[in-house]
């Protein structure tokens, strides 16, 4: 625990801020606690001055057959890996109600309950006015623990906020989502579904070159995973002038590294 707080604090990973993770446990190596013990290190340190920690609880996995309840507030059956489904069921946990890209939530009762409700209206999975969203105005930031920007759903977010064109379905899905009473509620929003290009996440790597020339992204290691440290307020800066530059042009059809007259 105090080697992982070293670290966090070496990487200056804040206190006071909401922080969501992104991570692989097996890049990590074996941690004191295994990943429940894992998760209340960080619970632990990220809350300490009233920060608080997020991290992704995806059911898009569940936007399936008619009549199925795309997010079970309750339930485990997350699509996302082993730290997001033992923090999904956390005796502390405030989930957020976005039906296909939740967010677990901890720090004071008070603090994340207010900010797990920024998404309970919401028109679509990557809306800007949601609790992702939020962090650009709370100088919020994204830990990748042994994953890269293709894991980061923050990125989603700024080209919803950008208006980028084929990123969001062109109908309405009727989610639902069953709260801890045990009732259930509508929550019908657009998805993120781009056309004929496939999944843009895993392109965003792209992005990092222009990240890291910004000064958005702090390197460093916890346990035995690389990690990368990122702004969320100067991630949408960068990016949101890197998608005014290409002026509708589509940046993530291919692997192809992203020009560098778009961010140099």
């Amino acid at each position: 625990k105090e080697e992982i707080f070293s670290q966090l604090r070496s990487l200056g990973v804040p206190t006071d801020k909401p922080v969501t993770v992104h991570s692989s446990l097996k890049a990590i190596g074996e941690v004191e606690g295994r990943g429940e013990g894992f998760l209340e290190m960080l619970i632990e340190y990220v809350t300490l001055n009233g920060g608080l920690l997020c991290l992704p609880t995806h059911t898009w996995h569940r936007c399936g057959g008619s009549g199925q309840i795309t997010l079970d507030v309750c339930s485990d059956d997350v699509c996302i890996g082993t730290l997001p489904r033992i923090a999904s069921i956390h005796k502390n946990v405030h989930r957020t109600l976005n039906p296909t890209h939740s967010l677990a939530v901890f720090g004071s009762d008070e603090k994340a309950a207010v900010f797990a409700a920024l998404d309970d209206s919401l028109v679509s999975s990557s809306d800007p006015n949601g609790c992702l969203g939020s962090f650009i105005g709370q100088n919020g930031y994204i830990l990748l623990i042994g994953v890269g920007q293709e894991k980061n759903t923050f990125l989603h977010v700024v080209e919803d906020l950008n208006n980028v064109s084929n990123r969001l379905s062109s109908d309405i899905f009727p989610a639902t989502v069953k709260l801890t009473d045990g009732s259930i509620i509508d929550k019908p929003l657009k998805l993120i579904a781009p056309r004929y290009i496939g999944d843009v996440s895993q392109r965003y790597p792209k992005l990092e070159p222009a990240f890291s020339l910004g000064g958005a992204i702090k390197y460093g290691k916890i346990g035995n995973a690389d990690v990368q440290l990122c702004s969320a307020r100067k991630i949408a800066d960068i990016f949101s002038n890197i998608i005014k530059k290409a002026d509708g042009r589509e940046l993530f059809a291919d692997d192809s590294p992203l020009p560098e007259n778009l961010y140099k």
